[in-house]
């Protein structure tokens, strides 16, 4: 079963560490800013989490925090918006998720900010019993030297503490706002909160074997890069919206008029099971001409994001021009490379995400969509008139 309420959700990064264990490795930067292949590592976090449809992200910043709001703060990484907010004094990494309040926080996943275990949040969400507090993501212990939960076992959904377990706290939690009532200031999440409610039987466990990275020690962090790089270097599709996924019925903006064509769901399916990003880039003229606002085609594909995220489908992201030379609302109104012949919104997701462009592809119903795709070196095809089949065979002959 899959959490029907996840827009209600926040997602919550600990990035407030100073990453004492690596000092000299940081530079300049706090420990989740560290670029690996051209990247701040946060921002693969952000890749891998935004393609849910969360309330907000937020991202609790302290040591350098300077970094967190001028490069995320009150951004929007597809449809989700991030807030950034600054821990004033060291509470500890439960203390600091007082400051949640502030921002009338419920129930929320958090996750640290240097670690990223690539799990399905669906499942973590949807297997948090009625009568706890919370549930932890367990992974295989790492051989990690650090104190922070490396005994872990999960019997029947309940978390223990048992020595040498092979088991470990991988650093994704998903908690129900009552967690707020047992968090003091100057308190330790790994070290005395959770063993506290562990101990209490208040939190579930559930194990994944999916990919795993720490980069908090130096061991760890110099395997970084090639680890990252080999798991999410990946093909990727990139789709026109309007005619390519759904029925073009001219400004598409409301749910009712959203209609996917033959084979599209399947094809989604695909492409997720064959390791593809799945890319949205479209023109959205009618925001420049006045006949919705950008806020409209937000809250619309919020909509859809819901709808497909409770069918393990997902968008990884996408990118929107609501400019046009000749739009009626002013602050539109320009010739913008964002808009399709430009490539600047395939540019853009090539800046964010490590992409085999080789093996990569864009399908577009109009010649501008062409253009775009040419000028960014990837392959083009028109669509068939079914997605699906259409999608097998390009995977098949790439």
């Amino acid at each position: 079963m899959i959490n029907k309420n996840f827009d209600k959700i926040d997602l919550v990064i600990l990035a407030g560490g100073k990453g004492t264990r690596i000092k000299n490795f940081l530079g300049k930067y706090p420990k989740p800013m560290i670029k690996f292949n051209s990247k701040h590592f946060i921002q693969y976090i952000l890749n891998n989490t935004s393609k849910y449809n969360f309330r907000r992200i937020i991202i609790l910043c302290g040591y350098r925090h300077k970094f967190f709001f001028k490069k995320y703060h009150n951004k929007i990484i597809n449809f989700n918006k991030i807030i950034c907010l600054r821990e004033k004094k060291l509470l500890g990494t439960a203390g600091a998720l007082r400051n949640l309040k502030k921002l009338n926080v419920e129930d929320f996943v958090l996750m640290n900010g240097d670690t990223i275990f690539d799990i399905n949040l669906n499942l973590l969400t949807a297997n948090l019993e009625k009568n706890k507090i919370g549930i932890v993501a367990l992974t295989k212990n790492k051989s990690q030297k650090s104190k922070k939960l490396n005994n872990l076992i999960s019997k029947k959904k309940i978390l223990f503490i048992k020595k040498n377990s092979s088991m470990m706290n991988g650093g994704i939690y998903y908690f129900k706002k009552e967690i707020f009532n047992y968090i003091k200031n100057n308190t330790s999440l790994e070290n005395e909160l959770l063993p506290k409610l562990i101990n209490n039987k208040k939190i579930n466990g559930q194990t994944f074997k999916n990919f795993f990275i720490d980069i908090g020690s130096k061991h760890y962090l110099k395997e970084g890069e090639a680890k990252l790089r080999n798991q999410y270097k990946r093909p990727a599709a990139f789709l026109d919206r309007d005619g390519v996924i759904n029925y073009d019925k001219g400004h598409v903006h409301k749910l009712k008029d959203f209609k996917f064509k033959k084979g599209v769901l399947k094809g989604l399916k695909f492409l997720i099971k064959k390791n593809y990003y799945i890319f949205i880039v479209t023109n959205q003229a009618g925001i420049a001409k006045g006949m919705y606002t950008e806020n409209d085609f937000i809250k619309f594909h919020r909509q859809i994001k819901t709808k497909l995220q409770k069918l393990n489908i997902f968008f990884d992201d996408v990118q929107y021009s609501p400019f046009h030379p000749k739009a009626t609302i002013k602050i539109y109104k320009r010739n913008s490379l964002m808009r399709k012949p430009g490539n600047k919104m395939i540019q853009n997701i090539k800046f964010n995400w490590d992409l085999n462009s080789k093996k990569s592809f864009m399908i577009g119903d109009k010649v501008t969509d062409m253009m775009a795709a040419r000028s960014s070196r990837i392959k083009f095809f028109y669509p068939a008139p079914n997605f699906y089949e259409q999608i097998k065979s390009l995977i098949n002959n790439c």
